[in-house]
């Protein structure tokens, strides 16, 4: 209804209707999918860490968009809690080998394949794990150890793992003291600056075909005090405020619409 009532040419803050073409280049995003090209470049680790929602994913789908099928081999795989055997299983079918056998089995499969990519099909693998934080002690070990090759000489393949910030607390154990040796690229997002969080409700507004006076004096204010940097949130926010102000016949989101939307909010 909202669309219709603000000349809309589509929800600006549904993340289905998001395109790569469309990405708000704020600091983090701009950061993490800058430091992917360099780490794709040089291979080894990244490691990207924020809170839930503050645009980790989409940064790696805007940055697979950009990647060339010819010269490179990349998987996503999002992960929920896995066991050692089934984190073998999907990595044994993100490089498309069978995942059959006992974990020795699938490990020299797996090294196998990530260094027939780099040597002779000249297509080093690209491996994007999100919800990086739900991976065992076990695993990252093993990952280390997928890693090695050629007596540690070489880089035949990229990790890159994103999760929430208590990844990085599991890396700092002593026993992850050679993965994290291997890391190349560590960032955290800061989320969206008071000034970046304007920019990024106009910017949508604008892709969207609407005009910049839908946000009327201080919702910007009270849609920052709400959010606090995370894009999530302001979507979510934004998305009720439309909705009320729509339903209210307000032409112009102000202050008490961003309000009640947030009330609204808390109380779903």
């Amino acid at each position: 209804m909202f669309k219709e009532y603000y000349g809309l040419s589509k929800n600006p803050f549904d993340k289905q209707s998001l395109s790569v073409k469309d990405a708000f280049p704020s600091k983090d995003h701009k950061e993490m999918t800058g430091r992917l090209s360099f780490l794709n470049e040089k291979r080894g680790i990244g490691v990207f860490t924020s809170a839930p929602g503050f645009g980790k994913t989409f940064a790696l789908r805007c940055f697979a968009k950009t990647l060339d099928r010819n010269l490179n081999e990349f998987a996503y795989v999002c992960l929920s809690t896995v066991s050692t055997m089934e984190f073998y299983r999907l990595f044994c079918a993100a490089l498309g080998i069978d995942a059959a056998g006992r974990k020795p089995a699938m490990f020299r499969a797996i090294q196998d394949r990530l260094y027939h990519l780099f040597k002779e099909k000249k297509k080093p693998f690209l491996l994007l794990v999100d919800e990086a934080h739900e991976l065992s002690d076990v695993i990252l070990k093993d990952l280390k150890m997928i890693m090695n090759h050629d007596f540690d000489s070489v880089n035949c393949f990229t990790l890159v793992l994103a999760g929430e910030p208590h990844l990085n607390r599991t890396l700092e154990k002593a026993v992850h003291e050679a993965l994290r040796q291997r890391i190349v690229i560590h960032y955290g997002f800061s989320g969206l600056s008071d000034s970046e969080t304007e920019q990024y409700l106009l910017h949508k507004l604008r892709v969207a075909g609407a005009a910049e006076s839908i946000l009327g004096e201080g919702a910007v204010a009270a849609a920052i005090g709400y959010a606090r940097g995370c894009p999530r949130l302001l979507d979510n926010l934004m998305n009720e405020a439309l909705m009320l102000g729509a339903q209210l016949e307000k032409p112009t989101l102000d202050t008490d619409t961003i309000m009640a939307a947030a009330n609204s909010l808390a109380f779903a």
